[in-house]
């Protein structure tokens, strides 16, 4: 495994080459917008462009790229900016901290802080790129902001960086295997854990132990999100989640949960049929897989959400049976509240072009008014097709085959 260190002398988990490379490609896009200025206030495109990993974006902090620096800043509370030393590229010119006194204050807040930063360095004037759209931009930050920077002319950012990020690097590739590996035993044992008696809640206790200590030879983390369990016909909601109820005989278990290796998360979702599944549930399952498998067959560079999702449309209408919501999504770095990249999906109508070293999240579903079946798969765009980020076995799981 390659090292890489920071100005700091501390490992990192990507070069200062590859950081840079990103950096410059979102530079580019900020051209194409006329942004000279651009504040990024979600965590997961911090540490994209950063490598800035810590639980701290409850409060705020931005990363602000100028044109005509090589690194970006890193601004955010004084405590934090030990933790910006220990895993950014940056140096500490570029690490910048407001004190505590701007916390949970009623007289100060950080973005009156950011602005005079902007004004100090005489970027009042300039055109100046935000996440509008942003979980983590709020109406009150955008409001200081344009209050206290009144000469500059704000444009809407969203999803300049995720676009870049859609494009995985080989070492993303690398840790997105490892989050499958560990998505894989983690399916593993709760299927393991799952039978009628057992404590929902214990079942992804055993899911979560597994996330979080990984494999043997590949050390887990706590995920973005917490996985989607459901039972029943709850099944036929698809983002609700477990209780201490305990698993009965003859209802399906619905499994949504994802491996996170250096925040780069793997989905994955299996059902599991506490006893013998019926056959009208059986044929639902096989749709899903033969859906499944046809649009992976389909994926190659040059093709589009709305191709893919084409091909599982016919596949289903066979079996007259309809879907209107999309079938996945890209994937890659998680922070709360999801693992999803924003940009793009397979769905009808979706002309985005899908690029090699893409990865996408396939979860085509069927949810019934009953019950709900999900088999899905992670893959990467190559050359040659789809690659399966993971390899559990795809089909609805009974009391007998749960591994």
């Amino acid at each position: 495994m390659k090292k890489f260190l920071n100005y700091f002398g501390k490992e990192i988990i990507f070069s200062n080459k590859e950081f840079i490379s990103r950096i410059n490609k979102v530079k580019f896009n900020m051209i194409k917008k006329k942004i000279e200025i651009l504040l990024i206030s979600n965590p997961a495109n911090q540490f994209y462009l950063t490598g800035y990993d810590g639980w701290s974006f409850y409060t705020p902090q931005m990363v602000l790229i100028y044109l005509n620096e090589t690194q970006p800043y890193w601004i955010g509370r004084k405590m934090d900016a030990v933790g910006a030393k220990f895993t950014s590229f940056l140096d500490k010119n570029h690490i910048i901290s407001y004190p505590d006194t701007y916390v949970a204050s009623n007289t100060k807040h950080p973005m009156n802080f950011l602005a005079e930063f902007i004004k100090q360095k005489k970027w009042h004037k300039k055109n100046i790129g935000v996440e509008m759209d942003d979980y983590y931009y709020s109406a009150k930050w955008h409001q200081i902001l344009k209050k206290n920077l009144s000469q500059a002319k704000f444009i809407d950012a969203f999803l300049i960086v995720n676009w870049v990020r859609m494009i995985k690097s080989d070492q993303e590739l690398l840790y997105m295997e490892q989050a499958g590996q560990i998505a894989n035993l983690a399916m593993k044992n709760a299927m393991k854990k799952a039978k009628p008696g057992i404590r929902q809640c214990d079942v992804i206790a055993e899911l979560n132990k597994t996330t979080t200590s990984g494999t043997k030879k590949i050390g887990g983390t706590f995920t973005c999100k917490p996985p989607n369990a459901m039972v029943g016909e709850y099944c036929s909601a698809p983002h609700l989640s477990w209780t201490d109820k305990k698993l009965k005989k003859n209802e399906i278990f619905y499994l949504e949960l994802g491996g996170a290796k250096h925040r780069y998360h793997v989905p994955l979702a299996r059902c599991i049929y506490m006893g013998k599944a019926p056959d009208k549930i059986l044929r639902v399952a096989k749709i899903i897989k033969e859906g499944l498998n046809s649009v992976l067959d389909k994926v190659k560079p040059g093709v589009t959400g709305h191709d893919l999702e084409n091909v599982w449309k016919k596949v289903i209408s066979k079996y007259k049976i309809e879907k209107d919501s999309r079938i996945g999504y890209p994937v890659g770095i998680g922070y709360p509240p999801t693992w999803g990249e924003l940009t793009t999906s397979l769905r009808k109508g979706d002309k985005n072009i899908i690029r090699e070293n893409m990865t996408f999240h396939c979860i085509p579903a069927i949810w019934m008014e009953k019950f709900g079946i999900v088999i899905s798969e992670t893959f990467v765009v190559k050359k040659n097709g789809a690659q399966r980020l993971t390899n559990y076995k795809q089909k609805l799981f009974d009391l007998k085959s749960k591994a």
